[in-house]
C-alpha cells in the first residue's frame, strides 16, 4: 500500500519536477517529465493512495464510463471557479474526475496528480497516507458519484453501467411453492478459500442448491408446516460491466489474527455466464464477458501495494515490448542484408541492365562494359571466380536470358520481361533495384505493422507513475502468491468501440477541457524550453591573479574572497573567445596578456593545472563544468614569484607526528601533530633533512589507518631517492618522525613500530585495602600488552603502600554500579583481561585467582535480593560437592542437607547442579558466576522429588457445607490475586477447588504412575483417609495452582510425562475406580437451578471423543445424560480465569450437501479449546427460558478484576510519569496504526 511513499510528484497541476540537472532549481520553475514511450500517463502516489490510483485507472480505461462522465456539461455540474461563491452548487467530485481523465488523456506529463480530487473528497494529508481497501473504495466512490449526480442527466450512470440483480429462491418439495427475494449488486464478492477459481466460486453460489431436510426443515407459507425444501440463487440481470471482488483476506480464529489467502485462484480472460443466470434463452453474446482490468495486491493483510493490469480497449497507448522491439530491429537488419545481397546478385544486376535497354537486346561484350560502368568493376574481377565466364553464366540461366544463334547477343525472354514480380529458380526476386527501393520500412511503419497484425487490444501494467506494456499471458502470474489478483473487471463482449475512437485520445472530450489541456501543453513546452536553457548555464569562479600570492607552495588570496574571486554565469555553448571578451569587459583595469588556467582548491591551497587554448571551442567542449575554478593571470608569475602549474607540481599537505615526553597528568606518552606542505615531486631525502634531526628516522603509514601499530613502517634507505607521490603519500597522509632517543619503539630487525599513541594509555586504580583514612585513586600508564602484575606493582608504588601488599593483594574491575567484579589473573595482559583503557580497578586484599581457578559469588537461602553475597576462590577441577562444602564452611552452615543451584536470568534460583561428582569446568561454571545454596538434598540421579497436593473440588457455596481441611494443611480457595508469569495485569480468580499440601515423594523416573499413587498413599495425610486402591485416585499436573493436565494411564512411566524438576502433582479422591481411555474426555458438568443464577453440584462426565468432538456430539451426550430432548438444552463452557461463559452453538444453520461432507470444527480447537476438567454448564429450556449462564459470583469476580486492572493502570501511569522525569530519549515500540473507516464527503444536491 505504501509503495513509492517518498517519490516526488510529477504533476503539472499541483507539484512539478524538472528534468535531470546538476543544479537544484525551485519546484515552481521545474516542468514535469514527459510521457514515456507507451504514451500513457500514470498517476502520482501521494503516500498511500496506490489503491485509489488503481481504481481510477480502471475507470479511465472504461471508455463508456469516461464518455458518460464527459457528457455532463458545466450547465449541470457547475464551474470549479464558483466553488467559493455562496448559494452556488458545484458538483466538485465529478468535475475533478472529468479534469483528471482529461489530463490522463491529453496532458504531456509522466504522471497526473490526484491532489485536487482527494481534496474534493474532504481528505486531509493523514487520509492520503493511510492504508485502505480498494474494494471498500469502489463501493464508497460509486455511492459518492451517485449522490453528486442527483438531479442531472447522469443520475443513473452507475446504475446503468454496473447494476445487476440476484434472485434467491426457496422451492417447497411438497407443494412446489416458490418463495423468492431479489437483491441488487454493483459487484460480486466471491470466496477464495478452498476454491480453485472464479468459475467454481460462481458454481457454488449460483448453481449448487442447499437442502432443508431431516432436523433442518423449512416452514412453507403455503403448506403452513415444516417441509423439505431447496434453496438456490441465480443472476437475474447482468450489468454491462461486471465487477468481481475476491475475498483474499480471512480471519484465523486459532491465532486470532487476519491472514491473506495466497493459494492459486484462476480466472478466465473470457467467461460465459449462461450457467449462472436465471434466463438462458437469450442470445449467446448476452452472456459473454471479456476481462479488461485486474487490480493486484502485493503484500499482507496489514499493508502492501496495489497496481493494475489494464486492457487498452481504445488503443490509446503505444504497446511495444523490449523483446518485440529487438525482434523488429533484427528483422529490419535481416531485410536490409537481404536487399544488399539482392542488389549484389549478378542475376538481378544483369536483368536490370537488359530491362533498361530500349532495344531489349545487347551484344554480350557491351553487357560486360555496362556492368563495369554500373558497378565500377568488371565481371572477371567480381564474379568470374564464383560464377565462371559471363557467356557461360548466361547460358546456364537460359530460362531467363535468350542468346542469339551465334551467342553474341543477349536479351530477356519475353515472359520474364513482362513480369513485374516473380522468383527465379534460386528464389531471388525479379524486381529491379529501383523498384525495390520504392518501399521503405521505417521503425514507425514496422511498429504500425506489428500493431495492425496483432489480434485484439494490448495490456499494460499501470503502477502509480510507471506504465509498462505486458503480455496477456502475464496475467496468469497473478493467480497466486503474495502478489495476486484482488479485483476483476469484465465487460460485455457485445460492447464495441467506434472506429473514430481508436487511437484518438480527444474523442468525446468536452471543448472546454480540450482548450484547457491545449493551453497547459503549450505552457509545458515553454517551461521545458526555459528549463533546457537554464540547464546549459554554468557558474564559473574567476580567481584574479593580481589578488593572490604564492605561499608555502600554493596560491592564497591576499584579500578577502569577495575581492579576490569573481562569480560569473555563462552559457556553456559560448566559445572560449566569448568568455575572454566578457572578462575583458568586466576587468577594465586589466593590461597585457590574459591567460585562463583551470584551478582547484586543495588542502594546501589553490593550484593551477591546464591552460585553456582554442578561442573557437565551446566552454562545454573544453571541459568546463558547473562550479569550475578558472585562474586569470599573465601566465608567468603571481606577485613576482614564478608559479609552476600541472600535476607534477601539486602541493601535498602532510600530518607530521612527533613523540612527546611523559605528561604530568598521568596520560603517559602521546604524540604532537603539525602540518607541512611539500611538492609531490620532492624526494623523501629532502623531506627527511627538513624534518628529522641527525640520526632520526621517518615512518610511513602503509594502509592509511593510524590506529594500528603494524601499519607503520620505517622508510628504508633505498626509498629516500623516491618522490613523495611515488611512495603513496597523498593529502592528509601521516608520517612519524622519531629522534634517535625515541627509536626504542621500533623493532630494528623488521622496521616495525612496536607501540603507538592509541595503544599507550592509562588505567585507574583505587585503593580498597583501607590502610589509610582515605581511598586514593591513581592513573597507571599501560598498553594492551602490559601484564596485570606490573600494573599492580606500579599502583602500590604510586599509592605509597607497603611492599608486603605485592603478595597479598589483587586487582578487581569495578562496574558502573560500583560493584567489585571477579579479580583478574596476574599473568594476564590488559588485552587478555578484556579491559578497556580508562577502566577503574580496585586494589583489594587477597590473592588473585590463577588461570586454573574460579572466583565465584554465592548466596544462602531463597531471598536473593536481601541476602548477603559472599565470595570464594576454588579450583576449576573441583567437584560440585567439594565446592558446596567450601561454601558451607565459609558461611558457617551446619549439616549436609543442602544443594547448589545456578542463578537464572530473572536473578532467581534456577537449575540445580544435580551431578555432585561433576567438575565445575565440565558444567561450564565460569569466574564471576553466582550460585545459590538451597536447603534440602537433591534426589539421586534418575529420581524425581515431587510435591504432592490433596485436591478436592469444592461444592457450590449455596448448596454445600464449607470444606474443613486438616489442621496442618494449607488450602487455596483461589480467591486471591494472581499475576501471570508474563507479567500481565493481575487477575482476580475464584475457583471451586481446594488444595492442601500433603508432602513430598521421592520416586524413580522409570516408575509408573501407579507407583506414584501408592507412595502418595503412604504419606501421613493420606493415611487418615480410607483409599482402597490407587484406582480410586486421579492424578493431575498442577499448573498455576490449578489442575492442568490429567495423568490418565497408571501403567505409564513418569519419564514419559516429562514432568521436569519443578513439577507438582495433585491427587483427587474418587468414589469409584477411574479407568479413563486415551480417547475419553473428562468434563465437570453442572445443571442450572431454574429461576436462580446458580448451579447444582457438578458431576464428572466421561465423553468418548474417538469419533468426533463437535458441538453436535456434545449436545447429544449431555441430553442423553440428563434424559432431555436435544433441542431443549443450552450448553456453555466456563472460563474461570475470566469469570465468563461461552455458549456452545446449537449448530442448526443450513448446510448444503456438499458442505456437510466437510469436517465440522472440533471443540478442542479455537475458540473453546476443550480439555480434561473443563466446566460445562447446562440449561433446561423446559423449565427456564433464560440463556444467561453467569452467576452472582461471576459478577463479583469481574468487578474485582476490573478494580485491580484500574489500580494496575494507575500504577503504570505513575511509574511512566516518573520514568519520563528521569529519562530522556527513551526508545518506544512502534505500534501498528489503527485502521480507520474510509469516507468521501459529498454535498447535498437534492
Amino acid at each position: 500500500m505504501f509503495g513509492d511513499l517518498f517519490e516526488e510528484d510529477f504533476s503539472f497541476v499541483s507539484n512539478n519536477q524538472c528534468g535531470k540537472g546538476k543544479k537544484s532549481k525551485s519546484k515552481d520553475t521545474e516542468p514535469p517529465a514527459r510521457r514515456e514511450f507507451t504514451k500513457l500517463s500514470g498517476i502520482k502516489n501521494q503516500g498511500g493512495t496506490c489503491y485509489l490510483n488503481s481504481l481510477l485507472q480502471t475507470l479511465h480505461f472504461t471508455p463508456e464510463f469516461r464518455e458518460a462522465l464527459f457528457s455532463l456539461g458545466p450547465e449541470e455540474l457547475g464551474f470549479l471557479e464558483d466553488i467559493n461563491k455562496p448559494n452556488v452548487k458545484v458538483r466538485i467530485i465529478p468535475l475533478q474526475l472529468q479534469r483528471l481523465f482529461a489530463q490522463l488523456l491529453l496532458l504531456d506529463q509522466q504522471a497526473a496528480s490526484t491532489t485536487d480530487l482527494t481534496e474534493s473528497f474532504g481528505w486531509n494529508s493523514n487520509e492520503e497516507m493511510r492504508q485502505h481497501d480498494v474494494q471498500e473504495l469502489n463501493r464508497i466512490l460509486f455511492s459518492a458519484l451517485e449522490t453528486s449526480l442527483v438531479g442531472t442527466s447522469g443520475h443513473d450512470l452507475i446504475n446503468r453501467l454496473y447494476h445487476g440483480t440476484v434472485v434467491n429462491q426457496i422451492v417447497c418439495k411438497e407443494c412446489k411453492n416458490v418463495s423468492e427475494r431479489q437483491e441488487d449488486f454493483l459487484d460480486l464478492t466471491v470466496a477464495v478459500k478452498d476454491v480453485s477459481g472464479l468459475e467454481e466460486a460462481l458454481w457454488n453460489m449460483y448453481v449448487e442448491e442447499e437442502y432443508f431436510e431431516n432436523d433442518n426443515l423449512y416452514r412453507c407459507g403455503a403448506c403452513n408446516k415444516l417441509v423439505e425444501a431447496a434453496k438456490s440463487a441465480k443472476l437475474r440481470k447482468l450489468p454491462p460491466f461486471l465487477t468481481v471482488s475476491l475475498l483474499r483476506f480471512n480471519f484465523d480464529f486459532e491465532k486470532c489474527e487476519r491472514y491473506k489467502e495466497t493459494s492459486c485462484y484462476t480466472f478466465p480472460i473470457r467467461i460465459n455466464l449462461r450457467p449462472f443466470c436465471e434466463q438462458s434463452q437469450l442470445d449467446y453474446s448476452e452472456y459473454m464477458y471479456e476481462l479488461f482490468s485486474v487490480i493486484i495486491h502485493k503484500g499482507g493483510c496489514y499493508g502492501g501495494h496495489y497496481h493494475v493490469y489494464i486492457k487498452d480497449v481504445d488503443a490509446l497507448g503505444n504497446w511495444q515490448l523490449k523483446e518485440e522491439s529487438k525482434l523488429m530491429t533484427e528483422e529490419k537488419v535481416q531485410k536490409d542484408t537481404e536487399n544488399i545481397k539482392e542488389m549484389e546478385n549478378p542475376l538481378t544486376i544483369l536483368k536490370g541492365i537488359l530491362s533498361e535497354e530500349e532495344s531489349k537486346q545487347i551484344p554480350v561484350d557491351q553487357l560486360g562494359q555496362k556492368l563495369l560502368e554500373k558497378k565500377g568493376m568488371s565481371w572477371n574481377k567480381k564474379y568470374r571466380k564464383q560464377y565462371g565466364p559471363i557467356r557461360k553464366y548466361l547460358q546456364t540461366h537460359s530460362q531467363i536470358f535468350q542468346l542469339s544463334p551465334d551467342d553474341n547477343k543477349v536479351s530477356l525472354k519475353e515472359m520474364y520481361h513482362k513480369l513485374q514480380f516473380g522468383s527465379d529458380s534460386q528464389g531471388q526476386g525479379l524486381q529491379s533495384p529501383s523498384q525495390n527501393n520504392d518501399i521503405q520500412w521505417t521503425s514507425e511503419s514496422l511498429c504500425t505493422a506489428l500493431k495492425d497484425s496483432a489480434s485484439g487490444s494490448h495490456w499494460f501494467d499501470l503502477n502509480d507513475s510507471k506504465v509498462q506494456p505486458i503480455k496477456e499471458k502475464d496475467i496468469e502470474k497473478q493467480f497466486q502468491g503474495k502478489e495476486s489478483a484482488y479485483m476483476l473487471f469484465y465487460r460485455k463482449s457485445q460492447l464495441k468501440r467506434p472506429s473514430e475512437a481508436q487511437a484518438n485520445p480527444r474523442y468525446r472530450v468536452p471543448g472546454h477541457l480540450l482548450n484547457e489541456m491545449d493551453a497547459a501543453n503549450i505552457e509545458l513546452r515553454k517551461r521545458r524550453m526555459d528549463c533546457d536553457s537554464a540547464d546549459n548555464n554554468i557558474d564559473l569562479h574567476l580567481h584574479l591573479g593580481s589578488h593572490y600570492k604564492l605561499s608555502n607552495g600554493a596560491l592564497h588570496p591576499s584579500l578577502s574572497r569577495k575581492e579576490s574571486v569573481l562569480d560569473l554565469t555563462v552559457d556553456k555553448r559560448k566559445t572560449l573567445g566569448d568568455l575572454r571578451q566578457l572578462i575583458f569587459q568586466l576587468l577594465e583595469f586589466w593590461e597585457g596578456d590574459m591567460i585562463l588556467t583551470t584551478a582547484k582548491s586543495l588542502p594546501a591551497g589553490l593550484h593551477l593545472y591546464q591552460t585553456l587554448d582554442g578561442d573557437e571551442m565551446t566552454l562545454g567542449g573544453i571541459g568546463l563544468a558547473d562550479g569550475a575554478d578558472v585562474f586569470v593571470w599573465n601566465g608567468k608569475e603571481v606577485g613576482g614569484m614564478e608559479v609552476l602549474p600541472g600535476l607534477d607540481h601539486e602541493p601535498l599537505l602532510l600530518n607530521v607526528l612527533r613523540l612527546a615526553g611523559y605528561n604530568e597528568g598521568g596520560k603517559g606518552q602521546h604524540f604532537i601533530e603539525s602540518q607541512h606542505v611539500v611538492p609531490c615531486s620532492a624526494e623523501l631525502s629532502t623531506l627527511w633533512k627538513a624534518l628529522a634531526s641527525p640520526g632520526g628516522i621517518i615512518l610511513m603509514n602503509s594502509s592509511g589507518s593510524d590506529k594500528e601499530v603494524e601499519n607503520w613502517k620505517v622508510v628504508p634507505e633505498e626509498d629516500m631517492k623516491k618522490t613523495v607521490r611515488s611512495v603513496g603519500l597523498t593529502d592528509g597522509s601521516s608520517i612519524l618522525v622519531l629522534d634517535s632517543h625515541d627509536q626504542s619503539l621500533v623493532n630494528v630487525a623488521s622496521g616495525n613500530l612496536t607501540a603507538f599513541m592509541h595503544d599507550i594509555s592509562w588505567l585507574q586504580v583505587k585503593n580498597f585495602c583501607r590502610l589509610e583514612a582515605e581511598e586514593k585513586q591513581v592513573k597507571i600508564t599501560a598498553t594492551v600488552e602490559t601484564v596485570m602484575s606490573d600494573i599492580k606493582i606500579k599502583a602500590i608504588q604510586e599509592l605509597q603502600l607497603g611492599e608486603e601488599l605485592v603478595n597479598d593483594s589483587c586487582l578487581r574491575p569495578i562496574n558502573r554500579n560500583g560493584k567489585l567484579l571477579s579479580p583478574v589473573p596476574e599473568d594476564y595482559t590488559v588485552k587478555e583481561a578484556e579491559l578497556k583503557m580508562g577502566s577503574l580497578l580496585g586494589l583489594c586484599h587477597g590473592k588473585a585467582p590463577t588461570s586454573t581457578q574460579l572466583f565465584l559469588y554465592f548466596i544462602v537461602g531463597s531471598d536473593l535480593q536481601g541476602g548477603p553475597e559472599m565470595e570464594i576462590v576454588v579450583e576449576e577441577t573441583a567437584s560440585v560437592i567439594e565446592c558446596l562444602n567450601l561454601m558451607l564452611e565459609k558461611s558457617g552452615l551446619p549439616g549436609d542437607n543442602w544443594h547448589l543451584r545456578r542463578i537464572d536470568w530473572c536473578y532467581e534460583a534456577g537449575e540445580a547442579l544435580s551431578e555432585e561428582g561433576a567438575r565445575l569446568k565440565e558444567l561450564n561454571v565460569c569466574s564471576g558466576d553466582t550460585l545459590v545454596i538451597t536447603e534440602g538434598k537433591l534426589p539421586p540421579k534418575g529420581f524425581l522429588k515431587v510435591p504432592i497436593w490433596w485436591y478436592k473440588p469444592l461444592m457450590h457455596f449455596g448448596h454445600q457445607e464449607s470444606v474443613q481441611d486438616q489442621v496442618n494443611c494449607m488450602t487455596w480457595m483461589m480467591g486471591a490475586l494472581q499475576v501471570s508469569p508474563a507479567g500481565d495485569s493481575p487477575a482476580y480468580v475464584q475457583s471451586d477447588i481446594g488444595l492442601c499440601y500433603a508432602g513430598d515423594v521421592e520416586i524413580s523416573g522409570e516408575a509408573f504412575l501407579e507407583d506414584l499413587k501408592i507412595q502418595a498413599m503412604t504419606l501421613p495425610f493420606f493415611q487418615e483417609l480410607s483409599v482402597p486402591s490407587p484406582e480410586f485416585l486421579r492424578a493431575w499436573i498442577l499448573e498455576s495452582r490449578r489442575p492442568g493436565k490429567l495423568l490418565r494411564n497408571n501403567q505409564q512411566q513418569l519419564n514419559e510425562y516429562k514432568l521436569g524438576g519443578r513439577a507438582e502433582i495433585c491427587i483427587e479422591p474418587l468414589q469409584k475406580e477411574d479407568n479413563l481411555g486415551p480417547s475419553d474426555l473428562l468434563l465437570r458438568v453442572q445443571m442450572g437451578i431454574p429461576g436462580e443464577r446458580d448451579y447444582y453440584h457438578s458431576v464428572d462426565l466421561v465423553w468418548d471423543i474417538s469419533k468426533e468432538c463437535t458441538a453436535w456430539a456434545l449436545r447429544h451426550r449431555l441430553a442423553a445424560h440428563y434424559s432431555l430432548p436435544v433441542e431443549k438444552i443450552e450448553i456453555a463452557k466456563y472460563f474461570p480465569e475470566k469469570f465468563e461463559w461461552m455458549t456452545i452453538s446449537s449448530w442448526t444453520q443450513q448446510i448444503s450437501k456438499r458442505k456437510r461432507k466437510k469436517k465440522q470444527e472440533s471443540l478442542q480447537s479455537a475458540p473453546f479449546h476443550l480439555k480434561d476438567g473443563d466446566i460445562i454448564g447446562v440449561k433446561n429450556l423446559l423449565l427456564e427460558d433464560g440463556k444467561d449462564f453467569s452467576t452472582v459470583r461471576d459478577d463479583i469476580g469481574k468487578e474485582t478484576q476490573r478494580q485491580l486492572a484500574m489500580e494496575k493502570k494507575k500504577s503504570r501511569q505513575a511509574q511512566r510519569l516518573q520514568n519520563n522525569v528521569f529519562s530522556v530519549g527513551k526508545v518506544t515500540t512502534k505500534h501498528r496504526k489503527p485502521e480507520v473507516a474510509l469516507s468521501i464527503n459529498v454535498g447535498i444536491f437534492r
